[in-house]
């Protein structure tokens, strides 16, 4: 069999690398290609991050239902007399905390980190939070449309266009600066 690289077992040629609780055991094999092991209480999630194909199908899925939240709150509020901007407001950051802790599980949840990542994703969609509503109140102004009792389709693309202003910044701020491995 030659000689053993450091930290395998010569007889089965495999090594039990240092586990994470996020991604459980993994196993080396000989060509150096790792693979979760099976644990007593069920199959292993997959070793490693998602690659940018993977996370930004699931961003987009995750984004539709944090999307209907948030449009839904919306136009809610804009049906029931909320002002304008306060109505924004609340619903993206309902529609805001839906995505990231959506996202924080199924898109990027091989990344570590905590209270940096989630430091980090505050200050990300407080920015994202003020460009959200000052482009729909722009979009709103630039049809027009009164900021109380907002009808409803230019109340519907505002909301269209401030989200993908800010979907836009959120994906790339949180691949490539949040969640980074």
């Amino acid at each position: 069999m030659g000689t053993p690289r450091s930290g395998l077992v010569p007889s089965l040629g495999v090594s039990v690398e240092e586990s994470t609780p996020e991604s459980g055991p993994e196993v080396e094999g000989v060509d150096g290609a790792t693979a979760a092991s099976a644990s007593p209480a069920g199959p292993a999630t997959a070793p490693g991050p998602l690659g940018l194909k993977a996370q930004l199908v699931r961003f987009v899925a995750i984004g539709v239902v944090a999307a209907a939240v948030d449009l839904g709150v919306y136009q809610l509020l804009l049906h029931l007399g909320v002002w304008a901007p306060a109505a924004k407001g609340i619903s993206f950051i309902l529609g805001t905390t839906t995505a990231y802790l959506l996202n924080r599980r199924y898109t990027f949840a091989s990344s570590k980190g905590g209270s940096g990542r989630f430091l980090g994703f505050v200050l990300l969609y407080g920015s994202t939070f003020v460009a959200n509503v000052a482009v729909a109140s722009l979009v709103l102004h630039l049809m027009g449309a009164p900021s109380v009792g907002t009808p409803p389709l230019p109340g519907v693309v505002s909301w269209f266009v401030a989200q993908a202003v800010a979907t836009s910044i959120n994906f790339v701020v949180m691949r490539t600066v949040i969640f980074k491995d």
